[in-house]
């Protein structure tokens, strides 16, 4: 704990705001550490002479720019770095296992095919029409090769509502930019992507997490929360939620979609996941495909560096979104989308996805068992698992403690909309590890971690 005593004199700035970024510069300076805890509102109050109000109103914007974490019961903290609630960078540190990020595995296997791509490429003899300035929608054959793919996952599309995108992250953003305005409120689940609380924050839009059960988002709090607001859009991942694994079933499919109609919701629907759960129900997009953004790529499935992204709009939107990918990239990038539309077409794109479900279920079984002892959230094939703590560990404290054993892990606060009700949890990421045994290894030291008592444990960092 620090004591922590800031100034907030010759300033024209509203109270709160100066006080937000006194916070920011001692943080920056060092002055305050991660974990670091600060003074309770009242104390701050009377130490600065001013309302409570004052205060709160300084630590929810400091918690909105992601410097500080409030905990029910325990306080308020300045964050660690492994809390940070915007995307995280994925950089491989010598020495270090991360487990916080949903990376796929990769082996020979992708080099190999990467080379045979680019060898068929450069003795093609087209390859010159790669070369130019294209559609920003793709090709046809690109987006054709795009609604081959989503009927994998039990959506049927014409090709001309298909664009192409640079990954999934991609066609989330420009569908937000498409669709919404600054200010607009996007219902999603209480935990959810990351990636889609980045997009919020620069887009300038409101989200607002609903309760959730191992279904994912509750009809009976979506149907509350567009009875109370006016909220225009809803963003959820159906199947494999991340971070919690939650997969609807078809009937909350169903149910999601009707609500959305009879509050006249927009869908963008997240399914980068689907592939690693053949047996799935249908896309919620197959239910209300009048207003759902169907979103897909190859990122997870085949290979990180393809960047080749695929949403399905709604009919008489195609030429609207075009506008908008011309806007941000210009175009998808045509050789890997080249290449993308090549393995789709040939196989590999399904083998290489078959491998890293396979994968993932033979790491499944690593994790099942060395955490049969404790209570989490996975299923057979999928890349994480939710992991819920045992009294009296916190999320931030078993990360911190995993960080100096080194492995990296994701505090459910990575996840959360809102500062309250945060579960003390983690998300684990299985694929990341380079081998088996690397993930064995680092399963090891989170069950060991977890029979140990927090106090000691942080007392020797």
């Amino acid at each position: 704990m620090t004591i922590w005593q800031p100034t907030l004199e010759n300033t024209t700035k509203p109270r709160y705001v100066a006080l937000a970024d006194t916070l920011a510069d001692d943080i920056k300076e060092g002055r305050l550490l991660p974990g670091n805890r600060l003074p309770t509102h009242r104390d701050l109050a009377e130490h600065l002479g001013v309302t409570v109000g004052t205060v709160s109103r300084a630590y929810s914007e400091a918690e909105r720019r992601g410097l500080i974490q409030g905990e029910i019961g325990r306080g308020t903290f300045v964050r660690k770095p492994a809390e940070s609630p915007s995307l995280a960078t994925y950089v491989q540190e010598p020495g270090i296992i991360d487990l916080s990020a949903n990376v796929p595995n990769l082996e020979q296997r992708h080099t190999e095919a990467m080379r045979r791509a680019l060898g068929e490429l450069a003795n093609d003899s087209q390859l010159g029409d790669r070369l130019n300035y294209q559609a920003a929608e793709g090709l046809t054959a690109y987006r054709s090769a795009g609604a081959d793919w989503m009927t994998r996952g039990g959506l049927t599309m014409p090709a001309e509502r298909v664009l192409v995108t640079n990954g999934g992250q991609h066609a989330l953003l420009i569908t937000l930019m498409a669709l919404a305005k600054p200010g607009d409120t996007v219902l999603t689940e209480k935990l959810t992507y990351p990636g889609i609380k980045a997009i919020a924050g620069n887009l300038h839009l409101n989200l607002r997490g609903l309760e959730m059960d191992a279904e994912g988002i509750l009809p009976e709090a979506l149907d509350s929360a567009c009875k109370k607001g006016t909220a225009r859009f809803l963003f959820c991942v159906p199947t494999l939620q991340n971070p919690t694994t939650a997969t609807m079933s078809a009937a909350r499919r169903q149910h999601i979609a009707a609500l959305a109609r009879t509050h006249d919701l927009t869908i963008v629907e997240d399914d980068v996941y689907g592939f690693l759960m053949p047996d799935r129900p249908s896309p919620i997009a197959s239910y209300a495909p009048e207003r759902t953004y169907f979103v897909t790529s190859l990122c997870k499935s085949v290979l990180p560096s393809l960047r080749v992204g695929y949403l399905a709009v709604p009919e008489g939107n195609s030429e609207r979104f075009s506008a908008v990918i011309r806007s941000t990239v210009w175009m998808s990038s045509p050789l890997m989308t080249e290449i993308a539309t090549r393995w789709i077409q040939n196989g590999t794109a399904d083998e290489l996805a078959d491998w890293q479900h396979r994968e993932a279920m033979a790491r499944q079984d690593i994790a099942a068992h060395i955490l049969h002892r404790w209570e989490y959230q996975t299923y057979s094939g999928s890349m994480h698992l939710w992991l819920t703590l045992p009294d009296p560990w916190r999320a931030h404290d078993i990360a911190q403690s995993a960080r100096s054993r080194g492995v990296l892990l994701s505090p459910a606060a990575t996840f959360a909309v809102a500062r309250s009700g945060i579960p003390h949890a983690l998300r684990i990421c299985l694929m990341g590890p380079a081998s088996r045994a690397q993930l064995e290894r680092s399963l090891t030291v989170i069950a060991e971690l977890l029979t140990e008592s927090p106090d000691l444990c942080c007392a020797t960092l």
